[in-house]
């Protein structure tokens, strides 16, 4: 026996024992569930099609797991327009395993597993344990807060620090001190190393610091090959 059902609205040919991935069900692992939908029911003595569900047919099933797809990266980028968008994502999945397949308005003969309750015994361990964790709480000294400011963490460094002195990166149209400061988190201290930016360097800060092409608007790399050669960019 077979049946057509259709959840998350997607359509799936099961039989008994088979194992699948939907798009998530409420329940936990161990729920059995009933799937409602079911579009065609083909046993021996024929086939059924619904109009457009089965009326009285159900399929049963069992939750293995909740969890998640695989990443899929959604890039957007418009020509001449500065505009990068960069976005992740992962659908909700439910495993099932297809108990039975029901006609009839007949209802699952499996019922959903017993949860497992915690040992009686674990209880004092845990509460000796617990007590542990607080007397050792009372002899460490209080840890120092830090500031907001520092709490924030700096970007990583995407590229190898020049050897010298910086130079002077607020001479750039636009980059302040709070900006040298995030430009030098990332490794970037020199002129030249702006002025030799390629496209992909330019993605790597624009995703780094959110510029939304800020780089290419304001004209970064025009500006740090001036300076570089000692020259004004304005």
């Amino acid at each position: 026996m077979f049946a057509v059902v259709k959840t998350g609205g997607k359509q799936y040919r099961v039989t008994a024992e088979d194992k699948l991935e939907v798009e998530r069900l409420a329940g936990e692992a161990g729920d059995i569930i009933e799937l409602n939908e079911v579009l065609m029911v083909g046993s021996d003595s024929g086939i059924e099609v619904g109009t457009p569900t089965v009326e009285g047919a159900t399929v049963a099933a069992e939750i293995l797991e909740q969890g998640r797809g695989p990443k899929i990266i959604i890039f957007k980028k418009k020509r001449r327009k500065h505009y990068r968008r960069k976005n992740g994502h992962r659908q909700d999945l439910t495993s099932l395993r297809i108990t039975e397949i029901l006609t009839g308005g007949k209802k699952p003969s499996k019922k959903a597993a017993a949860k497992k309750e915690a040992p009686e015994e674990a209880a004092p361990a845990a509460e000796d344990a617990k007590k542990a964790e607080e007397l050792k709480a009372e002899k460490k000294p209080a840890a120092k807060k830090a500031p907001a400011a520092q709490a924030k963490e700096a970007p990583a460094a995407l590229f190898a620090t020049p050897d010298g002195e910086p130079d002077d990166l607020k001479k750039i149209s636009g980059v302040g001190p709070a900006l040298e400061k995030k430009l030098h988190g990332l490794g970037i201290t020199k002129f030249e190393q702006i002025a030799a930016f390629t496209a992909e360097d330019i993605e790597k800060v624009d995703d780094a610091l959110s510029f939304k092409g800020r780089i290419e608007r304001d004209d970064w790399l025009g500006q740090a090959k001036k300076l570089a050669a000692g020259e004004d960019p304005a």
